[in-house]
């Protein structure tokens, strides 16, 4: 017997009809129905860090919204919407909720000083402050005023700056006036967001 879609559900409705009028109590289903996970939670749409594809991701995060709480997050998944990835995920952007959740991840800067084999914590203040003095110092010890031919060139080729794949395109921009400042002439980014 070839049953077809249409004779299914039309066996289907009539089955629910039949249960209706027989005063089947359908309550104990009911009660068996679960909540979603995600039914209670926010979702966050952002960008996979892994690569320069810029694949959409959508975040559900748990937490009351109370000053200085963090929020929890629960469950992490392609975004069905974005033009690149059209809800799918690699395998590393469908494991990004183990590296938010990871208690091996870095929370404050660390630095390894020169001898040391161990690393050691410092406050952001002091991380900010030891990039400025190389920057400045590297900047001073490469830059060319210059080039052979007496033309003047202004660059600095002692350092480069390369963004990631998740950089917008106006961080970018913000950061290649200010690479460009200093006279950094090599300089990379992956913006495609």
């Amino acid at each position: 017997m070839d049953t077809t879609r249409r004779d299914f559900l039309k066996v289907a409705a009539a089955g629910g009809a039949a249960a209706t009028v027989f005063g089947f109590d359908l309550a104990p289903a009911y009660a068996q129905l679960r909540e979603l996970k995600i039914a209670r939670a926010t979702e966050t749409r952002s960008t996979c860090p892994y690569c320069s594809v810029s694949c959409g991701v959508i975040i559900y995060t748990l937490g009351d919204r109370a000053k200085n709480v963090t929020p929890q997050v629960i469950h992490v998944e392609g975004d069905p919407d974005h033009p690149i990835n059209r809800g799918t995920l690699c395998p590393k952007g469908a494991s990004l909720e183990q590296d938010i959740l990871n208690p091996r991840r870095l929370t404050k800067p660390q630095v390894r000083r020169p001898g040391k084999t161990e690393w050691e914590d410092i406050s952001w203040d002091n991380a900010i402050g030891e990039i400025a003095q190389r920057v400045k110092k590297t900047r001073d010890e490469t830059f060319v005023e210059k080039d052979a031919s007496g033309r003047t060139v202004n660059r600095c080729e002692g350092m480069a700056f390369t963004g990631g794949c998740t950089d917008t395109n106006e961080f970018n921009y913000l950061v290649v006036k200010a690479m460009r400042s200093l006279g950094v002439c090599y300089l990379e980014n992956q913006a495609r967001v």
